[in-house]
């Protein structure tokens, strides 16, 4: 069961790595369809998983927000179009068992999938490949760290399988790829970039020990099974939507401070 679960997992991931990548280097408008696709399934998820009445409606209201957030380059009209939406969410979620985390689900999508549009705006398709691959580094890492070396568990109540090793293995991995990435792209100071990945390290494994421990919350395993041996879109992509605002963060204090 285990080694069918994995090869599932290798297969899904070697089909849809290439076109993700093929996607973002394309950049406009294939990227921002990608986005609003993915905002989108992330929506519903978050509606299905966390609502128990008017699914559909919690929806398309996380769907608006997220969709604002990847069509409007204002980011004050962000905000308020992110403010709105979580009131109208608050006033309709009256009554329902997990009310603050259907609030959370406007901000938790909007900001996190909008910080990925700004990427590609702000600076470019390169700076949201190093994002992807320095993600992809920190789950390799702590896989094959994790797997290999043990050790006392990260968080046991909430993700039984993570370990402290496999923290730092992914942080280690993360700030090669993020060093060796920079460093390939001509980027200046390569080290910065390389400490950076290590932060973003710590935040993708933040990301996904909340997404874990809001389904255990609600009582779910996998978000959704949309993607074949991952479970749902969030479960693929918790980890780059909780790191994407960090990064967007750190490039644009870095951008002030040599400018």
């Amino acid at each position: 069961m285990v080694k069918s679960d994995f090869l599932r997992r290798t297969i899904t991931a070697l089909i849809m790595a290439p076109v993700v990548i093929g996607v973002i280097l394309f950049e406009f408008p294939y990227y921002n369809l990608l986005l609003l696709a993915v905002g989108a399934m992330l929506s519903w998820e978050w509606g299905n998983m966390v609502a128990t009445d008017k699914k559909a409606t919690y929806a398309s209201i996380y769907t608006l927000s997220m969709a604002t957030a990847v069509m409007l380059q204002s980011m004050f009209g962000i905000l308020m179009m992110i403010v709105l939406a979580t009131i109208v969410v608050a006033y309709k979620a009256r009554g329902e068992k997990h009310r603050k985390l259907l609030m959370l689900g406007v901000p938790y999508i909007s900001l996190g999938v909008g910080s990925l549009m700004w990427l590609m705006i702000v600076f470019s398709s390169w700076a949201v490949l190093w994002l992807l691959f320095v993600v992809w580094a920190v789950d390799v890492g702590g896989y094959l760290v994790g797997c290999s070396v043990k050790g006392p568990k990260l968080a046991p109540k909430v993700s039984p399988h993570k370990t402290w090793s496999g923290l730092f293995g992914g942080m280690l991995l993360a700030a090669l790829v993020g060093w060796g990435l920079a460093y390939a792209f001509q980027w200046p100071s390569c080290e910065y970039y390389g400490l950076v990945a290590m932060v973003l390290a710590v935040i993708e494994q933040i990301g996904d020990l909340i997404e874990s421990a809001i389904k255990r919350k609600v009582g779910v395993k996998d978000s959704s099974d949309m993607v074949p041996g991952h479970g749902g879109v969030f479960d693929r992509v918790d980890g780059l939507i909780f790191t994407a605002p960090v990064l967007l963060l750190c490039v644009i204090l870095y951008s002030m401070y040599i400018y």
